[in-house]
């Protein structure tokens, strides 16, 4: 099944795999309105699909995205430009929300909100020939937004250094500091986020959905906090029956079937 789309193309794979490709390479992919309303959309769907069980984003062309239109960024006031970011910021929020993970597959730059955009996802895999950047401090417009996913997936002193700087971090160097899950050759990133894709669709997606909101839930709580949660969560999952079904099958050293309940 295939959804057709202005800036975005979506693909339900057969396997249980999600693809959504950025299509708008005459932009760099950027980020516009009509993009960030129709990645809200096709996450909207997603979600509730229950076929589906694990999504990669890649891009069309050669880079992954630019960030933000800036051509739909000038001449507005307050009110319209907060509106801009709230929209992408909802968008981004949904990469979280939605049950299934979320893997970016990160070719050439990736940069403010597009670097924003791979860091929000849940793991990434990156070409050889990727790079990470928040360039706007170098046209006045330090990058808050893209900042807070950064942070959480590189810790400070790193992403103050990419945010302050603006230059361009290389997929290792991204890898290193935790940006970026792999790197592998550029010729390889699609079939190798794919294959990935395809590893977590192997499981539970009740399992996966479990898992993804008590990650989540419990990263940023203090440990007792955390561990509280995750206690709960652990017997309510126990209770599944894929749960049982999978603990059977590992003792009678069968094949499960998943039912996804």
């Amino acid at each position: 099944m295939e959804r057709g789309y202005g800036e975005i193309e979506y693909v339900r794979e057969a396997n249980g795999v999600g693809t959504v490709t950025l299509n708008n390479p005459a932009k760099i992919n950027a980020l516009s309105r009509n993009m960030i309303r129709e990645l809200t959309a096709v996450f909207g769907d997603i979600e509730a699909d229950e076929e589906i069980r694990a999504v990669v984003i890649r891009a069309a062309g050669k880079h992954f995205c630019a960030g933000h239109d800036l051509s739909e960024m000038v001449g507005h006031g307050v009110k319209e430009n907060t509106a801009i970011f709230a929209a992408c910021g909802r968008m981004m929020k949904l990469i979280h929300q939605v049950p299934q993970p979320v893997i970016a597959a990160v070719r050439g730059i990736a940069t403010a909100a597009g670097c924003q955009l791979a860091a929000w996802c849940d793991l990434v895999v990156a070409a050889d020939d990727a790079h990470f950047a928040t360039p706007g401090v170098r046209l006045g417009l330090f990058c808050t937004t893209p900042m807070v996913a950064i942070t959480r997936a590189i810790g400070r002193k790193a992403a103050m250094e990419m945010l302050m700087t603006g230059r361009q971090f290389p997929a290792v160097e991204a890898c290193a500091l935790g940006l970026v899950n792999r790197v592998v050759p550029t010729a390889e990133l699609d079939s190798a986020a794919a294959a990935l894709a395809a590893e977590i669709a192997a499981a539970s997606r009740l399992t996966l959905a479990f898992g993804k909101r008590a990650f989540y839930a419990q990263v940023d709580q203090p440990e007792d906090k955390a561990l509280d949660y995750a206690t709960h969560t652990i017997a309510l999952n126990l209770s599944s029956r894929d749960a049982q079904d999978g603990i059977q099958a590992f003792l009678d050293k069968t094949t499960v079937t998943w039912r996804h309940e």
